[in-house]
């Protein structure tokens, strides 16, 4: 077991193209249907798997390009090192006064170990100055807890 790190930092509107961040449903619709509704589900199909938005389910950052992973870890707490260092470089940018507080924060780190340490993953998003938004998720891999059936992104 491992876990890798991803990161995303972006206008908040592009954040908001949840389209982008589902996975294409396993069926496609039948032929007959409208047809904006099949040039929307390949456009899904195709864009969703290389897109670097942040996937709703934490899982699926793992059915993403390998060059999106920021880091890869087998100790939960090295993993937990690089959110805890991620999450001081965001800091002074998060839109809320109330985030940046470092007993908070530490709390976060803390929690994230313990949950990589026993199999889970970890999500944070926070909205930052302009308005834009940070996504930073630790997924477990070999395999994904939620969905064990995804392949590492890595190869191993």
């Amino acid at each position: 077991m491992h876990h890798h790190a991803y990161l995303w930092a972006g206008p908040k509107d592009r954040f908001d193209q949840e389209a982008l961040r589902r996975p294409p449903h396993p069926d496609p619709p039948p032929a007959e249907s409208k047809p904006e509704v099949i040039l929307r589900y390949r456009e899904v199909a195709t864009e969703f798997p290389k897109s670097d938005l942040p996937p709703i389910e934490t899982a699926y950052w793992l059915v993403k390009p390998r060059s999106l992973v920021r880091g890869t870890w087998p100790d939960p707490e090295e993993a937990a090192a690089w959110l805890r260092d991620r999450l001081a470089e965001y800091a002074p940018r998060f839109a809320s006064g109330a985030e940046r507080g470092g007993t908070r924060l530490k709390a976060l780190v803390v929690s994230a170990a313990e949950r990589l340490g026993s199999g889970g993953d970890v999500s944070l998003g926070f909205y930052l100055e302009r308005p834009s938004y940070l996504s930073l998720a630790l997924v477990t891999c070999s395999p994904n807890r939620h969905m064990p059936g995804l392949a590492c992104p890595l190869g191993d």
